[in-house]
């Protein structure tokens, strides 16, 4: 991936990673596209920076999907990077029959959103040169956090078509995996603040050094990840399932519940 002079699509652009990406993103010198459902939270993420555009997007609505791209390549021709960084994570309690609707709305919008948003973008993106495509899962993809099977299964999904679609794509499309650990965003209530989470500037700041190597690593591992990704390989993928979510529920229950 070209370390600057890009056009950068990011989805999930108003908060959390998708913003701090775009704004560093923009910094070296990129031009960013921000989309998202919140236009209001995209414009702020583009405050003051002529460099970044908006345009709103739920990738969970599969008809929303085509109707965006199709606006996307009208608006700028020129993009080359798709970062599908939308995703939401709500806690789940799986012990007993429930609603399940906001397990469907997870499995849309992280799992067929990014799917849709791909296929809507990768003639044109294999048309065009130095193009990527930036899939960001999770560190829950390889140990999965028991509060959140859904997200965790998502993100392991989405590993897996990033994989596969790499190969697809090899000589085309560059295709990269972002796998943050639990960083300090908005993903959940009061995730801000949490212990033992990884502060979102040091986490973007590490991502955007990984960025600049050449040739771009295929996976983008911060250091705080990699006790999630090599679990499995380095065989202790059992006490690091029990040991990760017994202080991810330790951190949970030590911080007050968010209010409003």
């Amino acid at each position: 991936m070209k370390t600057s002079g890009n056009t950068i699509l990011i989805t999930g652009g108003g908060s959390g990673i998708g913003r701090a990406l775009a704004r560093r993103f923009h910094d070296r010198g990129d031009r960013v596209i921000v989309a998202g459902r919140r236009r209001e939270a995209l414009e702020e993420t583009a405050a003051g920076r002529d460099g970044i555009a908006v345009m709103t997007l739920d990738v969970g609505q599969s008809g929303a999907v085509d109707r965006f791209a199709r606006a996307l390549l009208a608006e700028h021709p020129e993009v080359n990077v798709l970062i599908n960084n939308a995703g939401i994570m709500p806690l789940e309690k799986v012990g007993s029959k429930r609603d399940l609707k906001d397990v469907e709305r997870v499995v849309e919008t992280n799992l067929l959103g990014p799917i849709r948003l791909i296929d809507a973008l990768v003639d044109h993106l294999a048309g065009r040169p130095d193009s990527a495509i930036v899939n960001v899962t999770s560190g829950l993809a390889y140990v999965p956090l028991i509060a959140a099977p859904t997200y965790s299964a998502t993100k392991a999904a989405i590993h897996s078509y990033t994989v596969a679609l790499r190969q697809a794509l090899k000589e085309r499309v560059e295709v990269i995996e972002l796998v943050p650990p639990g960083v300090q965003t908005g993903l959940t209530p009061g995730q801000e603040q949490r212990p033992g989470y990884m502060p979102l500037d040091e986490f973007a700041d590490e991502v955007m050094s990984l960025f600049g190597r050449q040739p771009t690593p295929g996976e983008i591992l911060v250091e705080r990840v990699k006790f999630q990704r090599d679990a499995e390989a380095e065989g202790r993928f059992d006490r690091t399932l029990i040991e990760m979510n017994q202080r991810a529920e330790a951190a949970r229950a030590a911080q007050p519940e968010p209010v409003g």
